[in-house]
């Protein structure tokens, strides 16, 4: 995983409560088990004007103008900012999976779905939480701007904005690590890995009928 020290970048804004992860990622796009390829099919249904399948080229089909990050300006954007309670719905990592290879690295909300934040977390996405009156100040100015850059760093728990204001944010201390160093939770396990064959070789001298 690419660890995740601080993220400058353009945002995208998407303003819609509960919006969940059959929304991010239709259903039809998880008939593939890999783990790349959904980038171009994040919000698919409202991304496109047409109906999308696994394995269409995307670049020849009509974008829909009324889904506000497909507006130039947000392209190439690293950071979306939405409302409350993203990620609802169905567990399926798929969805963040198309998020990341979308280009998002952050996404502030007002509030997630818990599983849907536990595996964003787990593929190197960072979920900021902020008040309602900051993601609101954040849609006024991006919306006024030609550009809107925002810098979250995560070593110090803070989103700057464009004014130069720096705004905290809460983030469990083992999570913080975990993405600073860029560890999902096998690496967290190679850690060990001496403990855990001292570990086996000392079972199968107890038990040696679950000897491979």
């Amino acid at each position: 995983m690419i660890p995740f020290v601080t993220e400058r970048g353009q945002v995208a804004l998407l303003d819609q409560n509960n919006v969940d992860t059959d929304a991010i990622l239709p259903k039809q796009f998880m008939k593939s088990i890999k783990r790349s390829g959904f980038g171009q099919f994040a919000f698919d249904e409202w991304r496109y004007l047409d109906a999308g399948e696994l394995g269409m080229d995307c670049s020849k089909r009509p974008l829909n103008p009324d889904f506000e990050p497909n507006q130039q300006k947000y392209q190439g954007a690293s950071i979306l900012v939405t409302r409350a309670n993203f990620g609802c719905g169905s567990s399926r990592e798929h969805a963040p999976w198309a998020l990341l290879e979308y280009g998002f690295r952050t996404i502030i909300a007002e509030s997630f779905a818990e599983i849907f934040r536990g595996n964003c977390l787990k593929n190197g996405i960072l979920t900021v939480t902020l008040d309602k009156s900051i993601i609101d100040q954040i849609f006024v100015e991006a919306r006024s701007a030609s550009h809107y850059y925002v810098c979250v760093d995560l070593e110090s728990g803070t989103v700057s904005l464009p004014d130069g204001v720096s705004i905290p944010f809460k983030i469990e201390p083992n999570v913080q690590e975990k993405l600073l160093n860029g560890w999902d939770d096998i690496e967290l396990t190679l850690k060990h890995a001496e403990k855990i064959r001292t570990f086996e070789a000392s079972r199968w001298q107890q038990l040696p009928w679950l000897a491979p």
